[in-house]
Parts: C-alpha cells; sequence; structure tokens
C-alpha cells in the first residue's frame, strides 16, 4: 500500500479533505516538510494537555493547551485566514512565526500546575 492510499480524499481544488464525510480544511501544501512535522508534533502534544488538563479538572491549563492546538492549527493553514487567499510571503511567515512561538514556549503546554 502506498502512502497516498492512507491520506483522506481530497477536494478537487486540493483546499479540503474529506474525512467520515465531512470536510476539512487541508493542510496548506506549501509548508516544507520538516516544518509540518514539527508543527504536528506540537498539534498533538497540545492535545494530550488538553486531555490532561480535561483529566485533572484543570481549566488554565486546558485554555493553555487549547490556545497551542489553535496556533499549530493555524500555522499549518488549517486555521485562520485560508492559504489560498494568501501571498507566498504571508504562507510562509504564517508558519515560520507559528512554528517560532511554539518552539519558544513548549512547555506551556503542561501549566497549569499548582
Amino acid at each position: 500500500m502506498t502512502s497516498d492510499a492512507r491520506q483522506p480524499a481530497r477536494t478537487p481544488d486540493g483546499r479540503y479533505v474529506i474525512v467520515h464525510h465531512r470536510r476539512w480544511r487541508a493542510t496548506d501544501p506549501e509548508v516544507p516538510q520538516d516544518v509540518a512535522a514539527r508543527l504536528r508534533s506540537h498539534l498533538m502534544a497540545a492535545r494530550r494537555a488538553v486531555a490532561a488538563a480535561k483529566r485533572a479538572q484543570d481549566p488554565r491549563a486546558e485554555r493553555i493547551a487549547r490556545s497551542r492546538v489553535h496556533a499549530a492549527k493555524v500555522a499549518l493553514g488549517e486555521r485562520g485566514t485560508p492559504w489560498w487567499d494568501q501571498n507566498d510571503t504571508e504562507r510562509r511567515a504564517r508558519w515560520r512565526d507559528g512554528l517560532a512561538a511554539l518552539d519558544e514556549n513548549p512547555g506551556e503546554q503542561n501549566a497549569g500546575g499548582r
């Protein structure tokens, strides 16, 4: 099986993926693979932090973790201004600045200690 066979279906314009009959904005295809991998790593860590904060009933930690999820998704182009409405400079700045912010404060996803 090729890696393409495991990828979700895309709309003809490539802007959205289809998962369980729902349309979701696709990751910006211009994000370099290494950058996208780092952003996805931040995204998954933040999602784990959301779950941990919910289990701990820690609203502050949950708020911080959800903010990190949002930041990663914006950097990937899945939220915020659609990547197809941004010029190349804006797109590069979006993922570069998003990754820098997430790299700068990696411990915040676990914040909320008492």
